[in-house]
């Protein structure tokens, strides 16, 4: 069997990271030459070449793309069973989301999760955009808030909680804010967000307060799940998309986890769901 250490794992990453060997010796705290000696000796151990070198560039090869995948999923692991352990010393539930990311659902999550006999205290993780399933995954949260078709849910399991249709976030005066609804073919030309991750020309967003700035401003309209309307601010508007995409909110944990408090919370927030979608009955 072959094994990695993780350390040359963090090596080999933080060089994938940076593509650049003197970079990433900075980052690591260590000399260029031991790096580069102990990428060699990867390279000779697994019988393949990791990186393309030039005197101009450093590029992953095909093998390099492979190994930076496992070896994120390696190094996740080994920091999420570090995290996980110690906690079992101060017993509680870390959940991640972003902020607005819980369609108002959570207080309700919450209400019947307390009630729950397996229920421990609850550490609320706020994230950036995209940022909760990493969190999931190396160990900083034992369940999370998702949102398909945005968070990758790769090696969790989930429940689906609620889907939601499109609205467009706009500034109050933008020439579409009156419309009682708007298609996606109205908003051509119109500049749109970067997320993490993701392609595009337009602005990087972190998180949901520097998003609505960045809207209020004029710099980009937003394309967002329909629960962006609750706490929308008063200089924004948000118009129905009536071709927009749907998305999902979902509730994750780690595949496999044994843990009775996931499983508590899991009840909790699928409960809460089916009442949601129970019809409303008027009392006489």
């Amino acid at each position: 069997m072959d094994w990695l250490e993780t350390r040359e794992l963090l090596y080999f990453v933080t060089v994938a990271d940076e593509l650049h060997f003197g970079r990433a010796a900075e980052r690591l705290r260590i000399a260029q030459p031991p790096l580069s000696r102990a990428i060699r000796q990867l390279e000779q151990r697994l019988g393949v070449t990791l990186f393309e070198r030039t005197s101009r560039k450093v590029q992953l090869t095909d093998a390099g793309s492979v190994l930076v995948h496992e070896a994120r999923k390696a190094l996740d692991a080994v920091a999420a069973a570090s995290r996980r352990t110690r906690r079992v010393t101060r017993p509680r539930l870390v959940l991640a989301m972003k902020a607005g990311g819980d369609g108002g659902m959570l207080q309700d999550i919450l209400d019947v999760y307390t009630s729950e006999p397996d229920a421990l205290p609850v550490e609320l993780f706020v994230c950036g955009i995209g940022e909760q399933s990493l969190a999931l995954r190396d160990g900083r949260a034992d369940v999370a808030i998702l949102h398909l078709p945005y968070d990758d849910v790769s090696g969790f399991d989930t429940e689906q909680l609620r889907t939601e249709s499109a609205v467009a976030i706009l500034p109050a005066r933008h020439r579409l804010a009156g419309r009682e609804r708007l298609w996606m073919a109205d908003l051509d030309g119109e500049p749109m967000p970067r997320w993490r991750g993701m392609p595009g020309d337009g602005p990087l967003v972190r998180d949901a307060a520097q998003l609505m700035q960045l809207v209020a401003v004029g710099q980009v309209v937003a394309v967002l799940p329909s629960s962006a309307r609750i706490g929308l601010r008063e200089d924004l508007v948000a118009v129905p998309v009536v071709d927009g995409p749907i998305s999902a909110i979902l509730v994750g944990w780690p595949e496999r986890s044994s843990s009775r408090a996931v499983a508590a919370f899991a009840r909790a927030a699928t409960a809460v769901a089916e009442r949601e979608c129970l019809p409303h009955v008027e009392r006489a």
